[in-house]
């Protein structure tokens, strides 16, 4: 069975929940830079990523729910979640949450 897709890459599986509903993503490393573009293209959440991925609105909030990187914040990360009273180590901005193998699996819910 091959996993592939047309490039030889392998897929990259990942569910986003939004509005108590999941939604099964499938993608592949560099089709998408960030979660935020890939929920942004594929879901189209009203009022989500604004500044599209500058790390400067959060308005891509996301709860990782199951996933990696809870620990990699960017500065302007840091600034941005405290400026909206953020200080939950499992709500990360989507911008910055970059697509690659350690996503398949992930499981997010969009604040």
């Amino acid at each position: 069975m091959n996993f592939g897709n047309s490039h030889g890459l392998n897929n990259i599986s990942l569910t986003v929940i939004w509005d108590g509903i999941s939604y099964e993503l499938q993608t592949f490393p560099n089709e998408y830079r960030s979660l935020m573009m890939l929920i942004f293209d594929r879901i189209g959440p009203e009022e989500f990523g604004v500044c599209l991925g500058m790390g400067k609105c959060g308005t891509c909030l996301v709860e990782v729910i199951q996933g990696h990187t809870l620990t990699d914040f960017d500065r302007n990360e840091n600034t941005t979640l405290a400026k909206h009273g953020v200080n939950n180590l499992n709500i990360r901005m989507a911008c910055q949450l970059l697509i690659d193998e350690q996503c398949n699996g992930m499981i997010v819910k969009i604040v």
